[in-house]
């Protein structure tokens, strides 16, 4: 039976979609939604980490990058309006979810989204550095606050801007509005009770993430009628760059289960 979506030829021109290692006979296509205050960027090395098989498509949101003129969003149901139609052509086969942090969230919510409307769903979903969303926010807003006052806190629970942007004043000036737009989608957010998914899921973090605990982790169980494993890496919040290669082999491993 012919493919309801087209064939791709050569390499997409979405603005949403960045295909480091594009592989349009891959098995698997990863969708990698990623952390607030970062793009698809972060996503590019993992081709060389995983199996051939396995296409990494990095997800770009407004506001960063080559999108860097474009608002960003505030709202996560806007985002996932704008997302939507240029994932869809990409879900005529096996694919999975990662998403780290914010990109959990946005992970996590488009597998919903997509079981709503009837389309395909996602074989796996991995969440990382991310609170399962059923649990309360321990944290005060930040989004609303002035600009030092918002970095120091930033800073203070995840030390997650890097340096060469606190150091240049042009830098910064980029930089805030897309993070403060990124903390508005993650502070607005409101979670809502649905049956859980009938994929499996599984939960990564690092061992010294002062933001969330192992138990929490162990909490999006919630979400699956699978058992939800959840897997320690050394490292904190971001454990994901300095343990990139043993992220991706335990990523890989699920995947090949699945």
């Amino acid at each position: 039976m012919q493919s309801a979506y087209p064939v791709r030829d050569s390499i997409p021109t979405s603005p949403w979609l960045v295909f480091p290692k594009p592989n349009p006979e891959a098995d698997v296509r990863l969708f990698c939604f990623p952390y607030a205050g970062a793009g698809a960027v972060v996503y590019h090395p993992w081709p060389g980490d995983l199996p051939a098989g396995v296409e990494v498509i990095a997800v770009r949101y407004p506001g960063r990058e080559t999108r860097m003129r474009e608002l960003p969003y505030t709202r996560l149901d806007d985002l996932l309006d704008g997302l939507l139609p240029h994932l869809l052509p990409y879900l005529d086969r096996s694919f999975a979810f990662f998403g780290h942090s914010m990109g959990g969230m946005i992970a996590f919510e488009l597998a919903r989204r997509l079981r709503r409307q009837g389309h395909a769903q996602p074989e796996h979903l991995f969440v990382s550095s991310r609170r399962p969303l059923h649990l309360p926010e321990p944290y005060a807003p930040l989004h609303h606050l002035d600009d030092a006052a918002f970095l120091d806190g930033v800073q203070q629970r995840y030390n997650g801007v890097p340096p060469v942007i606190l150091q240049d004043p042009e830098l910064l000036g980029l930089f805030l509005p897309m993070m403060k737009a990124d903390f508005s989608i993650l502070e607005t957010y409101q979670f809502t009770i649905e049956e859980p998914f009938d994929f499996p899921v599984t939960a990564f973090l690092g061992e010294q993430d002062p933001s969330i605990a192992k138990q929490e982790m162990a909490s999006w169980q919630m979400h699956s009628h699978r058992k939800v494993p959840v897997q320690v890496f050394a490292g904190d919040h971001f454990y994901l760059h300095s343990q990139r290669a043993a992220l991706l082999h335990a990523i890989a491993a699920r995947l090949k289960e699945t």
